[in-house]
């Protein structure tokens, strides 16, 4: 163990994983915060802060359990000539759940989001409660997490490097959701980019269930410089109403 700490090997792979826990998460912040979103004001930071530790406790489980994560790349049935396994199903229900989330959140917002003057609600539209965005939260935190820890077994041999980019990924994280949910939530236009974001990430897990693999890099890259020209469209706005 100390061999290890002293290694400088070690400490890059540390800092390399722990990096992509962090992109790996975006996603998953995003989610959290559009869900924890729907919830009244005051508990929106505990929803954020309690899918976040559960995406902690579910990703050093299934570290735990390495065994069992080989096992489920192994094929169940086929379908169409490909060989679907464990981890391609979870995949998949992940993906079908991410759009049909995204969509009926879009449509809502759409449909029965009222004026930005503060008007009530439409009758029919339901209340959301904590539990419930929670448990959505975890099941979404699992396909999230199963996908990243795939990908740190398959970068990294040490299981304690693997656990501490984790823990060091999630507690960065637990800093950067409250701004980040803020931001998406001031602005309609920003949720409804996170939103289509979750669009294109839900189609690239079934993509990946069936073997074809879309780097998340693209996704990412689309996303970012999205979100760049509109955050350069509400400075330019801010600007014209400033010199008014």
């Amino acid at each position: 163990m100390i061999h290890a700490l002293t290694d400088p090997q070690t400490w890059i792979s540390l800092v390399t994983l722990t990096l992509l826990e962090i992109v790996l998460g975006i996603d998953n912040i995003v989610f959290i915060t559009i869900l924890s979103g729907k919830l009244p004001l005051a508990q929106q930071p505990k929803a954020r802060q309690a899918g976040l530790a559960a995406a902690l406790i579910t990703r050093l489980m299934l570290l735990a359990s390495l065994s069992w994560i080989v096992k489920l790349t192994s094929p169940l049935f086929t379908i169409l000539g490909h060989e679907i396994s464990g981890r391609d199903l979870v995949l998949i229900l992940g993906g079908l759940f991410l759009l049909y989330k995204s969509t009926v959140e879009i449509h809502e917002k759409v449909v029965h989001e009222e004026d930005m003057a503060g008007m009530p609600l439409k009758a029919g539209r339901k209340a959301v409660g904590f539990w419930s965005v929670i448990v959505q939260i975890m099941f979404l935190d699992i396909i999230f997490s199963l996908d990243s820890v795939i990908t740190a077994v398959g970068m990294v041999d040490n299981l304690y490097v693997m656990m501490a980019a984790v823990v060091i990924a999630v507690l960065i994280m637990l800093v950067a959701v409250n701004p980040i949910s803020h931001f998406v939530n001031e602005y309609p236009t920003i949720k409804m980019l996170a939103l289509s974001f979750l669009l294109l990430v839900g189609m690239a897990l079934i993509a990946e269930g069936f073997d074809v693999h879309v780097p998340k890099g693209y996704i990412y890259f689309a996303m970012f410089f999205s979100m760049t020209v509109e955050v350069l469209n509400i400075r330019a706005s801010k600007g014209k109403k400033s010199a008014r």
